[in-house]
């Protein structure tokens, strides 16, 4: 669960017209502490990363869901 704390900074950020990844980017800072602190057992910088951004988007900032590439890019990748 997300601190008051970071729920309030996202909210003003939205208020100021911050970009949703400035919104965002509370959470991941809260998880970034988390894992440097070893409150959160976390195995890499990307999975809290990951896990800042779900709680995020939990917590109503509109984030993009990170695109896939298609399948031809991907069959041509493998050649």
């Amino acid at each position: 669960m997300p601190t008051k704390k970071a729920i309030q900074r996202a909210r003003q950020a939205r208020r100021e017209g911050k970009a949703a990844s400035t919104q965002a980017g509370e959470f991941v800072r809260e998880e970034m502490h988390h894992m440097k602190r070893r409150i959160h057992p976390v195995k890499s910088r990307k999975q809290a990363i990951a896990i800042g951004l779900s709680k995020a988007r939990k917590a109503g900032v509109r984030i993009p869901r990170m695109r896939r590439s298609g399948h031809r890019t991907r069959h041509l990748r493998g050649k």
